[in-house]
C-alpha cells in the first residue's frame, strides 16, 4: 500500500467523496427526476461509508452492529429509492410512447414520399475504388439504412471497412438491433456492424470485416500463461514464507509452512476470476486463459484476461469488469473482518501496528475491533487478516481507473472512452508522484511499468458504444473506486497517532 502522505487520509476520502457526489449531479441532471433519483441512489449507497469514515477522525469508533445498522438502512433506502425510480421510469416510457406514436405518424408519411423516390441517393459517398468494401458488399451495406433508424449521408474510408455518417432516428440500442439483424440477412457473418460516437460526437455506424474480431489464444500464449502461472504459484509461497519471517530460497524445506497463506491467497485470486468467467459466460462472450502476474511483494498482482468475443453494448463491458472484483473484494474483506474478530493473544502473527497505518479501510476497521490495544508496538492477528489484506490490496490495484485494468473498463463502460483515457493518464501520474515521493516501496513503480507495458490501451469499443449503463450499475462503479481510494490512500502519521493507532 502507499505509504508517505503528508496530507490526511480524512481529507483525501472525503475529498475525493465530494468529487465523484458533484460528478455524477452534473452528469445526471441532464436526465431531469430520473437521473437525479438514480444520483440520489449512489449517493446512498456511499453515506455508510462517509460517515463511518468521518465518525471515526472525530474519535467515535462504531462497533460491528452499528456498522452493519448503517448498512441496512442504506440498502433500504436504495431500494425505496429503485421504486421510486421505477415509478418515474413508468411514466417517462408513457411519455415516450406517445411521442413514439406521433413520431411513427410522421414517418408514414415520410415513408410514403421515400417510396416516390426510392432511388433517394446517399448525399456524399467516396469512389468505390477507394472503398476496401467490395462495390457489391458496399451496395448491400447501404441498403440497410432507413429513415427509420440511421439515414447515412456520407460513406467514408476506414481500414478494411466504412464509415457511413449520417442521422440517428431511432433509440441506439433498438437501431442497432435492428441494421445488426439487416447486415446479418444481407451478408451473413461477413461483417460487423458498430454503433460509435465520433469525434464531433455524433452517432456513426462502423462496418468491419468479422476478420478483425478477436483472435483466440495462441499455443505460445497459452504456454507463456503455464510459465506465469508456475511463477505466480513461487512468488505467493515466497511471500507468504517472508510474512511468516523466513526467506523460502534459502530454506526450501519449510515450504509447506507456507502452503496454508499462500493457498489462501489462491482462494481469492482463483474467485476474482471466476466472477469474471460467470458473468462473460453468462453473456456468452469468450474470455482468454488468465495470465497471473507474479510478484514478490504480495505474491501476485492479479491476473490479465482478454476478450475473445466482441462485446454487445457497454453493459456487458461494466457487469464482465465488475464482477471480478465485486467477488474477489468482498471475499477478502470478509476474510479481514473475520480475522479480525478472531486474533486473540497468541495468534499466529505478530504485526506492528503501525502496519495498520497503511490503508484507512484496514487500519479503521482494525480500531473499531482492536480499540486500544493499537497504541501497542506489536499486536497478534489471525492469518486471515493478513490473507484478507492481500486480497484486498491485489482487488484495489486492479480497481485502479487505467486502460485495460478493471477500474479502466468500469470507467469506459460508464463514462466512455474519451473519460477512460483522461483517468489512465491521471493514474499513471499520480503513480509516478507516488513513486517519486516513496521510493521505498516497489509496488507502485512494478504496477506502472505493468500497465504502461501491458494494460496502457483501452478495451476495444463495443458494438453498441452510445447506450450507456444504468444509473444503478453507475452507483456500483463509483462505490467500488470508492473502496478503491480507501484501500490503498494510508493514514497520516499525524492521524493515526491521534487515532492511538501505532506505538
Amino acid at each position: 500500500m502507499f505509504n508517505g502522505s503528508e496530507s490526511t487520509a480524512t481529507f483525501l476520502i472525503v475529498f475525493a467523496a465530494f468529487v465523484i457526489i458533484a460528478w455524477g449531479y452534473n452528469r445526471s441532471k441532464a436526465y431531469g427526476k430520473l437521473g437525479l433519483l438514480a444520483w440520489l441512489q449512489s449517493i446512498v449507497l456511499m453515506t455508510p461509508w462517509l460517515l463511518f469514515f468521518a465518525l471515526f477522525a472525530v474519535g467515535i469508533y462504531l462497533n460491528l452492529v452499528a456498522i452493519l445498522l448503517f448498512v441496512i438502512v442504506s440498502v433500504a433506502l436504495y431500494i425505496w429509492l429503485g421504486k421510486k425510480l421505477r415509478a418515474a421510469g413508468q411514466e417517462e416510457m408513457l411519455k415516450q410512447k406517445a411521442a413514439e406514436r406521433l413520431q411513427a405518424e410522421a414517418q408514414k408519411e415520410a415513408n410514403s414520399q421515400q417510396e416516390q423516390k426510392p432511388d433517394l441517393p446517399i448525399e456524399k459517398v467516396i469512389a468505390p475504388e477507394m472503398v476496401p468494401i467490395s462495390e457489391e458488399d458496399l451496395n448491400k451495406i447501404k441498403g440497410i439504412f432507413g429513415i427509420d433508424t440511421f439515414f447515412a449521408t456520407e460513406t467514408i474510408s476506414y481500414q478494411d471497412g466504412a464509415i457511413f455518417k449520417g442521422n440517428l432516428r431511432k433509440d441506439a440500442e433498438q437501431a442497432h438491433s435492428i441494421l445488426t439483424k439487416k447486415l446479418q440477412e444481407q451478408l451473413g457473418e461477413k461483417y460487423r456492424l458498430f454503433l460509435v460516437e465520433s469525434p464531433e460526437e455524433k452517432p456513426v455506424v462502423v462496418v468491419l470485416p468479422s476478420t478483425n474480431d478477436p483472435k483466440t489464444t495462441t499455443l505460445a500464449q497459452k504456454n507463456l500463461a503455464l510459465v506465469l502461472l508456475v511463477a505466480t504459484i513461487v512468488t505467493s509461497l515466497e511471500a507468504a514464507g517472508l510474512l511468516l519471517g523466513f526467506d523460502l530460497f534459502s530454506d526450501f524445506s519449510r515450504y509447506s509452512e507456507a502452503i496454508p497463506l499462500s493457498l489462501g491467497l489462491w482462494v481469492i485470486l482463483i474467485l476474482h476470476e471466476l466472477g469474471h468467467w460467470l458473468v462473460a459466460k453468462r453473456y456468452d462472450i469468450r474470455l482468454s486463459i488468465p495470465f497471473f502476474l507474479p510478484t514478490w511483494q504480495i505474491g501476485s498482482f492479479g491476473a490479465i484476461t482478454r476478450f475473445e468475443s466482441l462485446l454487445p453494448n457497454r453493459t456487458v463491458l461494466f457487469d464482465i469488469s465488475f464482477a471480478g472484483p465485486a467477488l474477489g473484494g468482498l471475499t477478502s474483506l470478509v476474510l479481514l473482518i473475520a480475522g479480525l474478530m478472531l486474533s486473540h493473544p497468541g495468534s499466529l502473527f505478530k504485526l506492528p501496528t503501525s502496519f495498520f497505518q497503511g490503508s484507512v479501510l484496514v487500519g479503521t476497521l482494525a480500531k473499531v475491533v482492536f480499540g486500544s490495544s493499537l497504541e501497542a508496538a506489536l499486536v497478534d492477528v489471525h492469518p486471515l487478516v493478513v490473507i484478507g489484506w492481500l486480497g484486498l490490496v491485489i482487488t484495489a490495484l486492479n480497481l485502479l481507473p487505467a486502460g485495460q485494468l478493471d477500474g479502466g473498463r468500469i470507467v469506459q463502460a460508464i463514462y466512455g472512452r474519451k473519460i477512460a483515457r483522461r483517468t489512465t493518464v491521471a493514474t499513471l501520474i499520480i503513480l509516478g508522484i507516488v513513486v517519486l515521493f516513496n521510493p521505498t516501496n516497489p509496488i507502485p513503480l512494478y504496477w506502472a511499468v505493468l500497465i504502461l507495458l501491458l494494460q496502457r490501451d483501452l478495451e476495444r469499443p463495443t458494438l453498441n458504444e452510445l447506450t450507456e449503463p444504468d444509473d444503478n450499475r453507475a452507483a456500483l462503479g463509483l462505490l467500488a473506486l470508492f473502496l478503491m481510494l480507501a484501500t490503498l490512500i494510508p493514514l497520516s502519521p499525524s492521524l493515526a497517532g491521534s487515532l492511538g493507532i501505532g506505538g
